[in-house]
């Protein structure tokens, strides 16, 4: 069962359909939305300010969520994928945005909708992520505008994908 701590007097809130994965772990000031998905050993760390996270949105394994206690909160949209091993940390990522695997997106960062952020890519602190757009590097410097349609079916079908994964662990077993 996955560990979700109560912190400070603030509990982890979950809407409709999450699935969370026996060794992840929610705390404190999270509120999510339906059909989330937080993967194995993910970290979702409410504990010093907020995190607020839309709609189908998927945190895949080894991934840290986080902020900064009194400076920055984290605010994900809806469609957002996560990847492996991508820390989010106090920023905000507006909707149909995949974080790639192993990227970093830092306080007050801003990610417009429909944009990828390649795996590996550091999002410096005060960065705004164009709308659909590729972000990639280290720093991260825009690469490529992408056609709004192509970007947002792709990660959407990403989320959707993570939506049917996350049912096969809540299947009944007879």
């Amino acid at each position: 069962m996955a560990l979700i701590l109560e912190v400070r007097g603030m509990k982890p809130e979950m809407g409709q359909d999450c699935f969370l994965a026996p060794n992840a772990t929610v705390v404190g000031d999270v509120k999510m939305g339906r059909e989330c998905s937080v993967w194995f050993n993910a970290v979702v760390r409410g504990d010093v300010n907020s995190i607020r996270v839309g709609n189908r949105v998927n945190i895949q394994d080894c991934a840290v969520l986080h902020t900064t206690y009194k400076k920055s909160t984290l605010v994900l949209g809806n469609n957002v994928s996560i990847g492996h091993s991508a820390v989010v940390h106090g920023c905000t990522i507006h909707d149909n945005v995949l974080v790639g695997i192993g990227a970093t997106v830092l306080d007050h960062a801003v990610v417009h909708e429909n944009s990828i952020i390649a795996a590996g890519a550091v999002v410096l602190e005060g960065t705004v992520v164009e709308p659909n757009s590729i972000y990639a590097g280290v720093p991260a410097k825009r690469v490529k505008t992408i056609e709004p349609e192509q970007t947002r079916d792709m990660i959407q079908r990403i989320s959707k994908n993570y939506t049917l994964y996350a049912s096969w662990f809540q299947e009944k077993t007879p």
